[in-house]
C-alpha cells in the first residue's frame, strides 16, 4: 500500500474510491502511518475514517458491527479504541471480556501493554489525525483499574492529550478511585463515563466492583469539578420489581448530578461470553437472537427502554439518551433515529 505525506492526500484519494478502500499516510518527522479507509455510514453513505495506527495493536476503529440492514441487526456508530490494557479487576457475571480473552492464559487478569509503546502510538495519533475524535480507553479494560500505580491511565496517558483541543480520552469505567483524575486538571480533554446499575443487579451480578452509589458519588466529584460526565445504564435487567429498582436508582442519579448524556443497552451475551462465565444465572433472562448474541426478548426490552425513557423525561425533564448495541427494530419501535445516535463512545 502506497503511503501519501498528508492526511488531505489521503481523504481526497478515498474519495475517488469505493467501499473498503483504504490508504496509509505519514507525515515526515512522524514515526508511524495513519490508515484510513472507506467506511459506509449509519445514513448509507461513503466516507474516509480513521482506521488504525500502525499495526493498530493500541489504536483502531471498532468496526466489528456490519452496516444494520435487517430489522435484527444492532446498531453501533463505531468508535476508536485505545488498546492501552486488558483485563480487569471486577468479577461481572456478564462481562464480555470473559469471551475476547479465553485464550489468554490468564484470561481477564490485568495487563498493562508496552509503555513505551502505547505513548508513540498516541502522540502519533494527536500529530497526524485530523479528525476530531474520541478514543475510548474502556473497552477492553476497566480505564482505572491501575489507578494509584505507575501504570494508571492519569499517570501517563492524560497529559498526552494536553495542548491541542481536538481529540478527547474517554474514561469508561465501574471504579470510583478518582483522585489522581481530579489532580491532572484535564476537564477539556477527558469524558469520564460510569458503568452504572440497579442496585440489587448490581449486588448479585457486579462482584468485587463498587456499588453504583460509590460510582455515581464519585462521578459527582468529577462532575463538580467540571468534568464531563456521562453515564452508561447498562445491562439493564428485568428482575422481580425492576421499574422500582431503576427508578431508584435514576433518582439516586438526579439527585447528585445531572450527565451530559445516558446511554442505555439491554442485557446481552455472545456464544463466546456465556460459554466462559462462571455464573450464568443472568443467561434465563436471554430469550431473543441477534447479530450481536443473545438478548432479551423483544417485547420485555421495549417496555424497560420506553419506561426508562418516560421516566427521565417526565421525573427529571432528561432526554440526552442514547442506545447500546440495540436493533433496528427497537430503535423504530421507540420512535428513535438511530442515523442520529448520540451514544457513549462518540461526540
Amino acid at each position: 500500500m502506497q503511503t501519501t505525506l498528508t492526511c488531505k492526500d489521503a481523504i481526497e484519494t478515498l474519495a475517488k474510491g469505493s467501499l473498503d478502500d483504504k490508504k496509509r499516510y505519514k507525515t515526515f518527522n512522524s514515526t508511524y502511518s495513519i490508515e484510513l479507509k472507506n467506511t459506509i455510514s449509519l445514513d448509507n453513505g461513503i466516507q474516509p475514517t480513521f482506521s488504525k495506527v500502525a499495526d493498530g495493536s493500541i489504536i483502531t476503529l471498532f468496526d466489528k458491527t456490519p452496516f444494520p440492514k435487517k430489522d435484527e441487526d444492532v446498531v453501533c456508530p463505531h468508535f476508536i479504541e485505545l488498546k492501552w490494557a486488558n483485563g480487569c479487576n471486577f468479577d461481572c457475571a456478564w462481562c464480555y471480556l470473559n469471551g475476547t480473552l479465553r485464550f489468554r492464559p490468564m484470561k481477564k487478569k490485568p495487563y498493562l501493554k508496552d509503555k513505551k509503546k502505547i505513548v508513540s502510538h498516541i502522540k502519533n495519533y494527536i500529530q497526524q489525525n485530523e479528525f476530531p475524535s474520541i478514543l475510548n480507553s474502556g473497552e477492553l479494560s476497566d480505564s482505572l483499574l491501575f489507578e494509584g500505580t505507575d501504570n494508571a491511565i492519569s499517570n501517563f496517558i492524560i497529559d498526552l492529550f494536553k495542548g491541542q483541543n481536538k481529540h478527547k480520552l474517554l474514561i469508561l469505567s465501574k471504579s470510583d478511585t478518582v483522585e489522581s483524575l481530579l489532580k491532572s486538571d484535564s476537564q477539556d480533554i477527558v469524558i469520564a463515563s460510569f458503568s452504572i446499575n440497579a442496585f440489587k443487579v448490581s449486588e448479585k451480578w457486579e462482584k468485587n466492583a463498587p456499588s453504583p452509589r460509590e460510582r455515581i458519588l464519585a462521578a459527582k466529584k468529577l462532575h463538580d469539578e467540571g468534568y464531563t460526565v456521562r453515564m452508561r445504564m447498562d445491562p439493564l435487567v428485568p428482575i422481580e420489581g425492576w421499574k422500582n429498582e431503576y427508578k431508584e436508582l435514576i433518582d439516586f442519579l438526579f439527585d447528585n448530578l445531572v450527565p451530559e448524556r445516558i446511554t442505555m443497552g439491554s442485557l446481552r451475551g455472545l456464544q463466546s461470553t456465556i460459554n466462559n462465565s462462571k455464573d450464568r444465572s443472568w443467561v434465563e433472562y436471554l430469550d431473543d437472537k441477534s447479530n450481536w448474541g443473545k438478548k432479551i426478548s423483544f417485547e420485555k426490552r421495549y417496555e424497560m427502554y420506553k419506561f426508562m425513557i418516560d421516566y427521565l423525561k417526565k421525573e427529571h425533564d432528561y432526554n440526552s439518551v442514547g442506545l447500546c448495541k440495540e436493533t433496528v427494530k427497537i430503535w423504530e419501535k421507540l420512535k428513535l433515529d438511530y442515523k442520529k445516535i448520540r451514544c457513549n463512545c462518540i461526540f
